[in-house]
């Protein structure tokens, strides 16, 4: 398996970050070459990389992990509501986006992805650096959203 990047100043693994453990259903959208070995190590249980969300295979939900990367705000708009369908109760969704300091072009701030989530009973709970390019923002359904059960 290949080793986690360290981002930002924590000594913390990339894969304990975000949360990823083995066993768990992941779909991972538009990820970054450098970051494939790595996002893609853990022993999950179901695993697909594809390049947009429109590409989720029928037999995607539920999942435990979506992490999509995006540029460009119209992708998030098409894409986030597709993931979050997919979504298990207690499932997440990462979603990053290029730092300001990385010099990318992108018109996604982190209110952009925040304001969107909302819309669709998406709450934030925590904002990582996954490496020097890209930030990430958790997102859940919020407890008192989850289906009973």
């Amino acid at each position: 398996m290949a080793r986690a990047p360290v981002a930002g100043y924590s000594a913390t693994p990339l894969i304990a970050k975000l949360g990823y453990k083995a066993g768990q259903r992941a779909l991972l959208v538009a990820v970054p070459a450098t970051l494939r070995p790595v996002l893609e190590g853990p022993e999950f249980a179901w695993r697909r990389t594809i390049g947009g969300a429109a590409e989720a295979p029928a037999d995607s939900a539920p999942l435990d992990v979506a992490h999509l990367f995006v540029d460009r705000r119209a992708v998030l708009e098409d894409a986030l509501p597709r993931l979050r369908a997919l979504l298990a109760p207690a499932g997440m969704v990462w979603v990053s986006w290029p730092k300001k300091a990385a010099k990318v072009p992108t018109d996604i701030t982190e209110d952009v992805i925040r304001a969107l989530a909302l819309t669709m009973d998406l709450v934030d709970v925590k904002v990582c650096a996954v490496d020097p390019v890209w930030s990430g923002l958790k997102l859940v359904i919020p407890v008192a959203k989850r289906p009973a059960g």
